[in-house]
């Protein structure tokens, strides 16, 4: 990855973060691209104390022009896209507002799109390039509660599909990954929120579900987010890794 371009959405927190750091860590000059200016600004200055290449760009991936503009300003290749950036929401057809949803939408797949839209061109420009998706195990089976997440992440996994297939000729490779439940500071908050004094029974209690008896790191989904992206897995298009501890095959 040394002296490549890598633009994570999402990059200042939790899955994203770890990415970043995994990139940087490898040579490439990454961009942050996310919401929260103050947590984007600090992990950024982290990166560069390292003596690794990193640069925070403000951004809300549901708003298309301001996209466009940001990574429009960015110089050189787009080598790697990782399009990380996502939100949850918890409730079944009947819990979910149609405010609930459209906010949904609005990051989970316009984000997905307006991104790629924006880097596309200068792949192609380029004579190619990679983008990643996050998805979920929610995108390919029924979890309870998890009705507008899953509908959301269905659709990132389709759009990788049809991007992947349009832009094979390109020399542009375009995959999904799928993590389980991974131990973020959302998964943390979460808990918080919804049991308190209780986050550590609920919090064994969802790692249980997992075959493999954890959740996982968010270092482990950014190790396959490089693998991805490097030399390595250049015969890899069109597809989507599960990261789950055996929840999606195993799961009894």
């Amino acid at each position: 990855m040394k002296g490549k371009n890598v633009l994570v959405s999402g990059g200042a927190s939790g899955i994203g973060l770890a990415i970043t750091k995994k990139f940087a860590s490898s040579g490439a000059t990454v961009y942050l691209l996310d919401f929260n200016g103050e947590a984007g600004q600090v992990e950024t200055e982290k990166i560069i104390q390292q003596g690794e290449k990193a640069i925070f760009k403000k951004v809300d991936v549901a708003n298309q022009s301001q996209v466009k503009e940001v990574i429009e300003s960015i110089p050189g290749n787009i080598d790697v896209l990782v399009n990380n950036a996502g939100i949850s929401h918890v409730g079944n057809l009947e819990q979910t507002h149609e405010a609930d949803l459209d906010r949904l939408m609005a990051v989970n797949i316009k984000g997905v799109y307006n991104c790629s839209l924006a880097a596309i061109g200068r792949m192609k420009g380029q004579g190619g390039g990679v983008i990643i998706n996050m998805a979920s195990v929610a995108a390919t089976m029924g979890i309870q509660d998890r009705f507008a997440y899953s509908m959301t992440k269905g659709a990132v996994l389709t759009m990788t599909y049809s991007i992947a297939r349009d832009y094979v000729e390109d020399n542009i490779r375009c995959n999904a990954i799928s993590p389980a439940r991974v131990h973020t500071p959302f998964v943390d908050g979460y808990l918080a929120k919804n049991y308190p004094g209780k986050e550590k029974e609920v919090y064994e209690q969802l790692a249980a579900t997992q075959p493999i008896g954890r959740m996982g790191t968010p270092e482990e989904v950014a190790n396959m987010a490089y693998f991805l992206a490097s030399e390595e897995g250049a015969f890899l298009t069109g597809a989507n890794y599960l990261v789950d501890g055996g929840f999606t095959k195993l799961k009894m």
